[in-house]
C-alpha cells in the first residue's frame, strides 16, 4: 500500500493524537498529501498550529520508506484504518488508532471476540475463574482479548491458549516492548496464538497515561468486557466504562462481600452489568449468530441499498463527518437524509457518534 509509510511517519509524529490524525486526513485527503502539505497551508490550520509546528520539524527528521522499512526488518506488522483487513469493530468506535503496530500469527478477525479483564493483584479465586472462562470462551470458538498485565489479565490469556482458541494482547508501549519483564514466555505465546497489539509507536517504554487509550482497544475489539475482579477504582472499570459508551456489552463476576476486590464488580452488577457465573451466561448474548458471521465484504454485498442510500453511504468515510456536511455533499432535504442514515445505522454500515456525526463501518 503506497500510502502506508506516510500513514506511519504521521502517526508518530511527536505531540498528535488519534483525532487531530484524523482530523488531517480529513481535511487534505490522505496521508501522503498530509506530508508533503506545504509549510504555510499546515501552520494556517485554525487550531492545530502546536501540531503543524510539529509536523514540519518530523518531516525534516523522517523519511516514511525508510521508517516502514526498519519496521519490517524488526518483524513488526502494520495495519492502517484506511485498510480493508483492520478490525471492523474497532473502527467503528469514536475514536479508532489511525495505526495499528503488531506481531504475532493472526490479527484479529471475523467471529466473537470477548474482552477479560481485571485487577492485576488478583486472588486465586479470581485467577481460577478468569482462566476457566476464557478456555470456555476459546472452546466455544470466541477468542479472547486482554492486557497482557499480571493478575487478571494474564489468566485470561493463559486460558484462551489452553482451550485451543486465539487471544490478543493490547499494550501500552510498543509492541516491541516486553511489560512486565516476567511475561517474556507469555508474551511469545499470545504472539503464537493471536498477536500482541498497539496504537504505541514501537520502542514507546509504558506509562501509566498510555493504558487509559490501550483499554478502549481493548473494549473496542470485543462484543463484550467481563471484569472478573476489580477493587473500586481499578483501571479495569475504566475499560467497563469504555465498552458502555461503545455501545458494547459489560458482565462481572460476583465475589466474596468480603474482598476489596470484588467491590468494583459488585458496583457493576448494581448498576446494571450481567451477572456472570459461567461461560453461558456470556455466550448466550451471541449464539448462534456471532459465532457464524460472514466477512464484511460478503454482508454487504448481500445488502441491497437504494439510490438514496448509496449516496449517503458514499458520502461517508472511515473518518467522522457531520450531518451538516452530509446534508451539503448530498443535496438531500433533511427528512429523507435523516431516514436513509437510520436505514444504514440499523444495516450496521454505519456509526452514529455523539455530536451529529457519523462514520462509515
Amino acid at each position: 500500500m503506497e500510502e502506508k509509510p506516510f500513514w506511519v511517519a504521521l502517526q508518530q509524529t511527536p505531540g498528535l493524537g488519534a483525532r487531530r490524525f484524523l482530523q488531517l486526513i480529513k481535511f487534505f485527503g490522505s496521508a501522503r498529501t498530509v506530508w508533503e502539505a506545504p509549510e504555510r497551508e499546515l501552520l494556517a490550520l485554525e487550531g492545530l498550529s502546536r501540531v503543524a509546528v510539529s509536523l514540519v520539524s518530523w518531516r525534516r527528521q523522517v523519511e516514511p520508506d525508510r521508517l516502514m522499512a526498519s519496521l519490517t526488518t524488526a518483524g513488526i506488522k502494520v495495519l492502517t484504518l484506511a485498510e480493508e483487513d483492520y478490525p471492523l469493530e474497532l473502527k467503528r468506535i469514536y475514536d479508532p488508532p489511525p495505526v495499528l503496530y503488531w506481531r504475532g500469527s493472526r490479527l484479529s478477525g471475523e467471529g466473537l471476540k470477548i474482552a477479560i479483564v481485571g485487577t492485576r493483584r488478583a486472588t486465586a479465586y479470581g485467577l481460577k475463574v478468569a482462566g476457566e472462562l476464557a478456555a470456555d470462551l476459546a472452546a466455544a470458538g470466541a477468542g479472547v482479548v486482554s492486557g497482557l498485565a499480571r493478575g487478571i489479565d494474564a489468566a485470561a490469556h493463559r486460558g484462551a491458549i489452553k482451550g485451543g482458541g486465539l487471544t490478543w494482547g493490547i499494550l501500552g508501549c510498543g509492541v516491541d516492548v516486553i511489560y512486565p519483564r516476567e511475561h517474556r514466555e507469555l508474551y511469545h505465546q499470545v504472539m503464537e496464538h493471536g498477536a500482541v497489539i498497539s496504537e504505541f509507536p514501537p520502542g514507546t517504554p509504558p506509562d501509566a497515561g498510555h493504558f487509559p487509550a490501550r483499554n478502549r482497544i481493548i473494549s473496542g475489539l470485543a462484543a463484550g468486557t467481563v471484569v472478573v475482579e476489580a477493587a473500586a477504582r481499578s483501571g479495569a472499570l475504566i475499560t467497563a466504562d469504555l465498552a458502555l459508551e461503545q455501545n458494547r456489552d459489560v458482565f462481572a463476576v460476583p465475589g466474596p462481600i468480603t474482598s476489596r476486590y470484588s467491590q468494583g464488580t459488585h458496583d457493576l452488577i448494581k448498576q446494571g452489568a450481567k451477572l456472570v457465573t459461567g461461560v453461558a451466561d456470556i455466550l448466550e448474548e451471541y449464539e448462534p449468530q456471532s459465532l457464524l458471521t460472514l466477512p464484511p465484504g460478503e454482508e454487504r454485498a448481500a445488502i441491497a441499498l437504494n439510490a438514496t442510500e448509496e449516496k449517503v453511504l458514499h458520502g461517508l468515510q472511515v473518518t467522522p463527518t457531520h450531518l451538516d456536511a452530509l446534508m451539503a455533499t448530498t443535496g438531500l432535504p433533511p427528512g429523507e437524509l435523516n431516514t436513509a442514515l437510520l436505514q444504514l445505522e440499523l444495516r450496521q454500515l454505519i456509526r452514529r457518534l455523539p455530536g451529529g456525526f457519523y462514520v462509515r463501518c
